[in-house]
C-alpha cells in the first residue's frame, strides 16, 4: 500500500516535473536517498485517476509531527548541523570562552573593561550599578614629583559619598584623609593608617577598593590601609568615580569579586 500522492509527499519514482520534497519531517534537510530522480524522459507521469482519497484519510495517515525522540535520527542525518548538542558553541564546552564561569575577565556591559593609560585627568567614571557590594576598583598610577596631593572622589550628584585625598606635605606631614561632604557641609575627618604612608613623590602605586555591605576597604601596594564605613547608605545611587589633582593615571578597573 503505497501513500496517496498529495502536498507534502515524495514525488513517485517516474514523477520527473519537479524535484521531490524532503520526507525528513525537519526543515532544510538533506531528501533521503533515492528520492531525487534521474532526469528521465518519461512519457507522462503515471496517470491516476482522480480518486484522491478524501481529506479526512489523508489527515490520518499523515505522520505524526513531533516524533519523539527527534534529536536521535536528525544526529545520525546531519552530524554537521549547528546547533545539536555535540556543537562547540555549547556552554558545557569548557573550551569555549564567554560563557559564564569559562572567563572571569568577560564581564557584563555596565562593566567597563580595563583602560591602560595614560588617562586624561581629572577622569570620570560613570558606574552604571552604582556601587555594591564586591566591587573593586583598581587604580594603577603614579604620583608627579612636585605633588601637592590627588583626590579619589565617590560622587552621589554633587555629593561626594567618600572622599580619599593622600596629602604630601600638609604642616610637614603626609596624611591620607578620608571624609565625605554632603551639599556644601564636610563630615568629620579620618586620618588614621594602618600602615605607613604608602605614596611617595615620582613613585609608582596600586590603589585597591573594595566596596562591602559596610564601608570602603582600601589598601595599597597590597598592604591594607584604612576603612571607611558608609555614611551615604545608598549605595546603587553613588554611581560616578573622580580623580584629580597631581597623579599620572594608567589603568582603571572595575570588577565584581566572587
Amino acid at each position: 500500500s503505497l501513500p496517496p500522492s498529495g502536498a507534502g509527499f515524495p514525488a513517485w519514482p517516474g514523477q520527473a516535473t519537479q524535484p521531490a520534497p524532503c520526507w525528513t519531517g525537519q526543515p532544510n534537510t538533506p531528501c533521503w536517498p533515492g528520492t531525487q530522480p534521474a532526469p528521465v524522459s518519461v512519457p507522462t507521469p503515471i496517470s491516476v485517476p482522480a480518486p484522491v482519497q478524501p481529506p479526512a484519510p489523508i489527515q490520518a495517515q499523515l505522520p505524526n509531527p513531533t516524533p519523539a525522540p527527534v534529536p536521535g535520527p536528525a544526529t545520525s542525518i546531519h552530524p554537521s548541523v549547528p546547533g545539536w548538542p555535540a556543537h562547540p558553541g555549547w556552554p558545557y564546552n569548557p573550551g569555549q570562552s564567554g560563557w559564564p564561569g569559562q572567563n572571569p575577565s568577560i564581564m557584563p556591559p555596565h562593566w567597563l573593561p580595563p583602560t591602560s593609560g595614560p588617562l586624561s585627568v581629572p577622569y570620570n567614571l560613570n558606574l552604571a550599578r552604582g556601587v555594591y557590594d564586591k566591587m573593586m576598583m583598581t587604580i594603577l598610577g603614579h604620583v608627579k614629583p612636585n605633588a601637592k596631593m590627588f583626590t579619589v572622589n565617590f560622587l552621589r550628584g554633587n555629593d561626594i559619598a567618600f572622599h580619599i585625598n593622600p596629602r604630601f606635605n600638609e604642616g610637614a606631614k603626609q596624611v591620607v584623609v578620608r571624609n565625605h561632604k554632603l551639599g556644601e557641609r564636610w563630615g568629620a575627618e579620618e586620618r588614621d593608617l594602618k600602615g605607613p604612608f604608602p605614596f611617595a613623590l615620582g613613585s609608582p602605586f596600586e590603589m585597591k577598593i573594595l566596596c562591602t555591605p559596610e564601608a570602603f576597604r582600601v589598601a595599597v601596594n597590597n598592604i591594607p590601609l584604612f576603612e571607611f564605613r558608609h555614611r551615604i547608605r545608598e549605595l546603587n545611587q553613588i554611581d560616578r568615580i573622580n580623580i584629580l589633582h597631581d597623579v599620572v593615571l594608567t589603568y582603571i578597573n572595575v570588577e565584581t569579586l566572587p
